[in-house]
């Protein structure tokens, strides 16, 4: 029997975190046809990949990608396909363009610029099916989406600071059940975003009542924004009540300790709820500071109305005044130590890379004068990071809390990729590959264990069929490395660079990358 492609002599991590065995893998269609080893005058292929001396692993999954855009943009993501990523879930913190009527879709793509970037090209998100057909074959990646709580409130109540409560909570409901019954992979929702963050807890609890429904997880941002409508104040005990109340899955983005915490800081009441029952996964990354867009550092009236009312207010003298004394009510972080990463327009293009600090000195005006002054002249097409911190201590300690919290078995790898603007954070090039390659060598961790972290582990709590494991009949997507040699090549100041070492990706048993080149093949589908 003729097969597409057989990968011989390959040392197979098949996901589950068993210890590597040596293998070959014959793939027909889009599925591993057999796991068993050839002759040559046992099997034909088209296309025979000697993997000898290489690790064969599973696609590596994002639980936490802002490509939405992106994607649509260049199908090809080489961003993310590069690191071995062969699915991409989109639509993390609630903010994602779908599902959306026309003219929603054009108020929060627009409120959305500076974190998703804008689409080239005019596409429908009236509905989830809708949108995830702008996917399917159109990327070199898989493509899973959450339903966003963003979207789901701007279509019941517009940009309004009230929770949802009677009629208009009915119909988020209704809207919420129609993303799963078209294919969510989960709840998602940013309470520091907006406008999710109008909501308040029992608002969220009556979502995850159809959550239940449909045994999808809410994938949650901790809320540091409208605390007093929280439970508990926000934070993870609000997170954890909502699940208890509600007996749903619970997954928590891009939890890890600050600088000023200890790993059992953050996971003693994580821990205290699992022994209670509750449901809870969690993920992370392995760099010292975040990126966002500088909304984050507003008050939530600031938001109501979207942009037109937003840029109305910041240019104001006397609003502008007001907005800038409001900003330490965020609790979001001083804005100073941060870099422009993504700037919109040709005028102001050279700020990328800048930091705030540099920026307001050089206009001779306040850093947060500075940040209304780019957000008006930018129409909000702006984003920022963090600057790292430069005591190399520093670094390590972060670095090994993320290796020890994904010697769990409740963790896996959310990248949090930002994949726009000129100078993006380096985990949307490099994030899976740093943690694989150096950060695994240099705690000494078992590379079966990481795999199955960003294999196996997101692919059953999001619940991708036949993804996620190397065994026969599932889906072909594969990625060959060399364990000694792979590195993330992409830095701060230098992000747009891709990783080394990895050789070969397989998607739906077609390659998208081939001797560390991206083919241009596009066989990625939406998901599940």
């Amino acid at each position: 029997m003729k097969m597409d492609i057989i990968i011989k002599n390959g040392n197979i991590i098949d996901g589950s975190g068993s210890k590597p065995y040596k293998s070959d893998i014959a793939i027909r269609n889009d599925k591993i046809f057999d796991i068993n080893h050839y002759n040559e005058t046992d099997i034909e292929a088209e296309f025979i990949i000697d993997a000898n001396n290489l690790y064969v692993c599973p696609g590596f999954i994002d639980v936490h990608s802002h490509a939405d855009v992106a994607l649509l943009n260049d199908g090809q993501h080489a961003s993310g396909i590069m690191q071995g990523i062969t699915t991409e879930i989109i639509a993390p913190d609630g903010l994602t363009l779908a599902p959306l009527s026309k003219n929603n879709y054009e108020l929060y793509k627009w409120y959305l610029s500076g974190i998703l970037g804008t689409p080239k090209n005019e596409y429908d998100m009236s509905s989830l099916k809708k949108a995830r057909l702008n996917y399917d074959n159109k990327t070199a990646c898989n493509v899973a989406m959450f339903a966003g709580h963003g979207p789901i409130r701007l279509e019941t109540l517009g940009m309004k600071d009230i929770p949802l409560v009677g009629k208009q909570l009915d119909n988020a409901k209704s809207l919420l059940s129609e993303c799963f019954e078209e294919g969510a992979v989960g709840f998602s929702t940013g309470l520091s975003y907006y406008p999710n963050s109008y909501s308040d807890s029992n608002e969220i609890c009556e979502l995850m009542k159809i959550a239940k429904k449909y045994d999808k997880p809410m994938s949650i941002h901790l809320r540091n924004h409208n605390t007093d409508r929280a439970f508990h104040n926000g934070g993870i005990l609000e997170a954890i009540e909502i699940a208890k109340r509600t007996e749903t899955k619970l997954h928590i983005e891009h939890y890890k300790p600050d600088f000023n915490q200890s790993i059992n800081d953050v996971l003693d009441p994580v821990d205290q709820a699992k022994k209670e029952g509750v449901d809870i996964t969690l993920e992370t990354y392995p760099y010292p500071v975040g990126s966002s867009f500088p909304q984050a550092f507003f008050p939530g009236y600031f938001h109501e109305g979207g942009p037109e009312k937003m840029l109305e207010k910041l240019i104001d003298k006397e609003e502008r005044k007001t907005l800038i004394s409001k900003m330490i009510e965020t609790h979001y972080g001083n804005p100073s130590n941060n870099v422009w990463t993504h700037i919109n327009s040709e005028k102001n293009k050279y700020l990328e890379g800048m930091l705030f600090d540099e920026v307001a000195e050089m206009w001779n005006i306040s850093v947060e004068e500075m940040v209304c002054k780019v957000m008006y002249e930018e129409s909000l097409g702006c984003g920022f990071r963090g600057a790292p911190p430069r005591n190399i201590k520093t670094w390590r300690q972060v670095e090994k809390n993320v290796m020890e919290l994904l010697s769990r078995p409740d963790y896996m790898i959310g990248s949090d990729a930002i994949p726009t603007g000129g100078l993006p954070h380096p985990r949307a090039f490099g994030c899976f590959p740093r943690v694989l390659g150096r950060l695994r060598r240099r705690y000494n961790f078992p590379i079966e264990q990481v795999v199955q972290r960003i294999t196996e582990n997101p692919a059953q709590r999001f619940n991708l069929h036949r993804r996620g494991k190397i065994i026969k009949d599932n889906f072909a997507d594969i990625v060959i490395l060399d364990k000694d040699h792979l590195n993330d090549r992409s830095t701060f100041e230098d992000p747009n660079v891709h990783p080394e070492g990895i050789y070969w990706v397989i998607v739906n048993g077609k390659i998208a990358v081939k001797n560390e080149k991206t083919t241009g093949i596009l066989s990625g589908k939406a998901i599940p």
